[in-house]
């Protein structure tokens, strides 16, 4: 048993989400904590099914356990608005109880909650529980500087006191920082008015937890969002959380990684490789998912594709172009889910054609791999303009009148980015400012370091 304290780590129920808050638990194990991570049943299962039944990780002294969510079997998880209300209304009670548990056991009771800002009723119940509280964010620190903002964009009439959009109109929370149309803010750009109210009222009830927690730390690097730390001071930048930090494997994925492909890709010569993947979340329509095939497919270059089994609405081994896997079988390899880490890291990656989520953001940094940005929803599409406006380190795949991306885009941008010197010494650079954040001496390091210190004391 380690010398610190004993943590409860409570991510939001997304993949995301997930994998970043176990990486900061297994960091915090090698300083001596004992961890309980909390996943709702669901994702607990998932989670388990992938570790191939390991119930504890992180030389054991991380103890995964679970909590019913609420949702009835066959409900749709993905249905933001009653997963959210559900939550809010079955899991507080059962947290509350479970604390109660572990204190009952006689072991170390719960010495700190950290928590998903998106959970900010977790956070309450630490608060009455007297129990030290942490606000864990894993998207870009704008994202959360922009839900700060809430009472300004009320005041200015810009929404309303439900969130209601009333006015059409770009914020800037600075130069550096990518404009943001009230459109496309974070619970407005669903696309379901129920849904979206019930997200700005846990928006603004996040804001309230927030208040009251000890500290907020992000999943971020000073040196990516310098400005936003002026605006937000509470925010603290401790990322990159890579697996690589550590080197060792990332954990905590929701579908068993095919590493087959690793062997595969050693075949190719350095920089050669287009690796394309859209995350846990994305769903592609038949004629989009058969017009990026066949945009890989004119290409002419090796690829290694991600295809979850639910990235379309039927399997997609049925929706594939007829023939498409037979012609690709030379330099077309396809998983259902990759470890991502480290194909990133592999010498053959030349590009990723990614969906931008934060996380294979920050990876795809970490590893100098500039991106194609096909965004779905939500903060994806703040990360693309951080991306291809700040950073200019990926280009932009744009729709056509139809609203596809046609395989015509798809090669005509291949060639463009592989073309792309400068574009690749920027990413280089880039590579380097995140790197040496989370070594020794760098600027997440220190603040890690300071914020375990505070755990210990």
């Amino acid at each position: 048993m380690g010398s610190g304290g004993h943590i409860l780590a409570i991510p939001y129920p997304a993949q995301g989400h997930v994998i970043p808050m176990l990486e900061l638990c297994l960091c915090l194990v090698k300083q001596g904590f004992e961890i309980t991570f909390l996943n709702t049943e669901y994702n607990h299962n998932r989670v388990m099914g992938a570790l191939a039944g390991a119930e504890r990780v992180g030389d054991g002294n991380i103890h995964l356990v679970s909590l019913p969510d609420g949702m009835k079997p066959g409900e749709d998880r993905n249905d933001l608005g009653k997963l959210t209300n559900t939550m809010l209304h079955v899991m507080p009670l059962k947290l509350e109880q479970l604390i109660n548990t572990i204190e009952g056991l006689g072991g170390r009771g719960i010495t700190c909650v950290i928590a998903d800002e998106n959970l900010g009723w977790a956070l309450e119940v630490a608060e009455k529980m007297r129990v030290r509280r942490v606000a864990f964010w894993p998207a870009a620190a704008a994202l959360l500087a922009m839900q700060f903002r809430i009472p300004k964009l009320i005041e200015e009439k810009l929404i309303d006191f439900d969130g209601t959009l009333l006015k059409s109109e770009e914020i800037m929370l600075a130069s550096s920082v990518p404009t943001t149309r009230t459109e496309s803010l974070v619970w407005a750009c669903v696309g379901d008015k129920e849904t979206e109210k019930i997200l700005f009222q846990v928006c603004l009830r996040n804001n309230k937890a927030i208040e009251a927690a000890d500290w907020v730390i992000c999943n971020t690097v000073y040196e990516l969002e310098a400005e936003i730390f002026s605006i937000a001071p509470r925010i603290l930048p401790i990322g990159p959380l890579l697996a690589s930090n550590r080197l060792e494997n990332s954990v905590g994925h929701f579908w068993p990684e095919d590493s087959t492909c690793l062997k595969w890709l050693d075949q190719y010569s350095p920089r050669s490789v287009i690796y394309v993947a859209f995350g846990s979340f994305t769903v592609l329509n038949n004629t989009q998912f058969q017009e990026l095939a066949s945009g890989l497919e004119v290409t002419g270059k090796p690829f290694l594709w991600v295809v979850r089994p639910d990235i379309t609405e039927q399997n997609p081994n049925n929706v594939f172009p007829l023939g498409f896997q037979e012609r690709v079988k030379s330099r077309g390899k396809i998983v259902g889910w990759a470890p991502q880490q480290r194909v990133l890291n592999h010498p053959s990656i030349a590009c990723f054609l990614s969906h931008c989520g934060w996380n294979s953001t920050l990876e795809s940094l970490s590893n100098g791999v500039p991106f194609l940005c096909w965004p779905y929803f939500a903060d994806q599409f703040l990360n693309e303009s951080y991306i291809c406006d700040i950073w200019k380190v990926g280009l932009k795949l744009n729709k056509d009148e139809h609203g596809v991306i046609t395989r015509t885009e798809i090669t005509e941008k291949v060639e463009k980015l592989l073309g792309d010197e400068e574009l690749k010494q920027r990413i280089q650079k880039l590579k380097r400012t995140v790197l040496k954040s989370a070594e020794k001496g760098g600027g997440s390091y220190k603040n890690l370091n300071n914020f375990i210190n505070w755990l210990k004391s």
